[in-house]
């Protein structure tokens, strides 16, 4: 990582910074929510505020392109994806992770009621603690699913599929996302490598 460029895109005040910069790395925190940029306080030096969908980083900028946790609270995920693919230079590496949608906690905050529709969810969250949910589904939450996320990553012709894997499980039940229906359940959290061609 020594030297590299590092975009974390949805990276809010620089959740990563510290490990990216511990690493050698040079970081560049972009989200398009200023109040998540400064939530520490002002926006860090270089911050760069930005949709994921619409990156205002050049193409091939940077060495990793990495996001955690964004891609189910943007609208077209993929589309942030190809974003992220086309500021990688080619031989980079793309990271992104994402709460699966069928998951026990694709919800957030609404979980599990989410698995009886997000709007409904949604609403009993509201009456149940007197405010409406963070995430708010179909706003700033979607539904992702693993099969989508493979799909998309085994056939985007800018990058190729290096790895995906249940993020928060031990090495042996990466074979998780090679069963269709239980991977959608059980994944929680899905990782997607991918190399920039």
């Amino acid at each position: 990582m020594r030297g590299s460029l590092v975009l974390d895109v949805g990276g809010g005040p620089g959740y990563f910074r510290d490990a990216f910069r511990g690493a050698g790395a040079r970081y560049i925190s972009v989200d398009s929510d200023l109040g998540e940029l400064s939530a520490r306080g002002r926006p860090e030096p270089g911050a760069v505020m930005g949709s994921g969908m619409a990156l205002p980083i050049r193409d091939g900028a940077a060495d990793v392109c990495y996001s955690s946790n964004v891609l189910e609270h943007v609208p077209d995920p993929w589309t942030m994806g190809e974003e992220m693919l086309r500021v990688t230079r080619p031989g980079g590496i793309v990271f992104l992770s994402f709460t699966v949608w069928l998951s026990p906690w694709g919800g957030h905050e609404t979980a599990p009621w989410h698995y009886l529709g997000g709007e409904s969810a949604a609403r009993r969250y509201a009456r149940r603690t007197g405010h409406d949910p963070k995430n708010r589904y179909g706003t700033s939450l979607f539904p992702v699913s693993v099969s989508d996320a493979l799909l998309w990553a085994r056939h985007t012709p800018s990058g190729e599929l290096v790895e995906a894997f249940p993020r928060y499980h031990p090495w042996w039940a990466r074979g998780l996302v090679r069963v269709p229906g239980l991977r959608e359940l059980a994944t929680w959290n899905l990782a997607v490598v991918l190399r920039r061609r």
